[in-house]
């Protein structure tokens, strides 16, 4: 039944809120309720109410009918908080699996001054900004993330309860927002069959692996580093996270073959992943070879994108 239930609610807010990459909220898109706050004032109210009839009282008719006027007009100004608010979808870059994502929102005023908007996905805690009159906040969200492919969120939750808190204007918003979501990225070896291209000069040929003793120094750590390796010395001193580098990579071009590696789908995949990002940190050459899909050898950022890429969606629906 409950299943049931928001499956229809679902497609109800489908139709009345369709997916956009930009949304203005309107009359037709907030709804409002009292909070528990308002329950409270209201049961307080007819309390009153009662107890003024009971003993036929006048003040107690003015205390209570004043209180209910003001209300009334919370419900006008909890409503306009909200109104003429426009939210689009900002940029939202690629993660590995694990690691949060951050899906970029942008508020933009109109010619009011909207107080304390609340946006977020319940049951996480909403992030609560104020926008200024004729003008845009930017704001970041986090989502976690468990296994690769796109991520799409569900409905952004966006609310209100100013200026009182006895009431509550809310919307669910569907910015059509998605992140890209690369596999987890785990250290492994790789055999000679499986990472060396066949096809290749052998005058250069490449040794590498986290038991190489050729100590090359210290590099940024990436995401796949072994926490093994952090130089913790430099990051007490204030240089950041560093890696010690004792890879002896150089001089050809590696083959990432997906078929020559062991494991299941998934194992395959992170170990690809990391030798990826360990080959581009390398500056070297290196294509991939997955069932179905070829990416020829290159290097720099756009190869490494085109092959995060297709692992991060080997498998998945176009």
């Amino acid at each position: 039944m409950i299943a049931r239930a928001r499956t229809v609610w679902g497609r109800w807010l489908a139709k009345r809120i369709p997916a956009a990459s930009s949304v203005q909220l309107n009359q037709r898109r907030i709804f409002i309720i009292p909070t528990r706050v308002g329950v409270a004032y209201m049961a307080a109210l007819l309390l009153m109410l009662l107890m003024g009839i009971n003993y036929q009282n006048s003040l107690a008719y003015a205390l209570t009918f004043l209180l209910a006027a003001v209300f009334v007009v919370a419900i006008l100004h909890t409503y306009r908080n909200l109104a003429g608010l426009r939210l689009k979808a900002g940029r939202s870059p690629a993660v590995f699996a694990g690691e949060e994502a951050a899906f970029g929102i942008v508020l933009e005023s109109q010619d009011k001054v909207h107080q304390a908007i609340s946006i977020g996905w319940p049951p996480q805690p909403l992030l609560t900004v104020d926008v200024a009159p004729a003008a845009s906040c930017e704001c970041q969200l986090s989502h976690a993330t468990q296994q690769r492919g796109w991520l799409k969120p569900s409905r952004l939750r966006v609310e209100s309860r100013f200026p009182l808190g006895i009431l509550v204007a809310w919307s669910w918003v569907d910015l059509d927002q998605r992140v890209l979501v690369y596999p987890r990225p785990v250290e492994g070896e790789l055999t000679q069959n499986g990472g060396l291209d066949e096809d290749a000069d052998e005058e250069g040929r490449t040794v590498s692996g986290a038991g190489v003793d050729d100590y090359q120094g210290l590099r940024t750590y990436q995401a796949g580093d072994s926490k093994r390796r952090l130089h913790w010395k430099a990051y007490s001193r204030g240089q950041g996270l560093l890696v010690k580098d004792f890879a002896a990579i150089s001089g050809r071009d590696w083959l990432l073959d997906f078929d020559a590696l062991g494991g299941d789908t998934e194992a395959r995949l992170s170990l690809l992943c990391y030798w990826v990002l360990k080959l581009d940190a390398a500056q070297l050459g290196y294509g991939l070879s997955l069932p179905g899909q070829q990416v020829p050898v290159a290097s720099g950022e756009q190869q490494r994108e085109t092959c995060l890429r297709a692992l991060a969606l080997f498998g998945q629906p176009a």
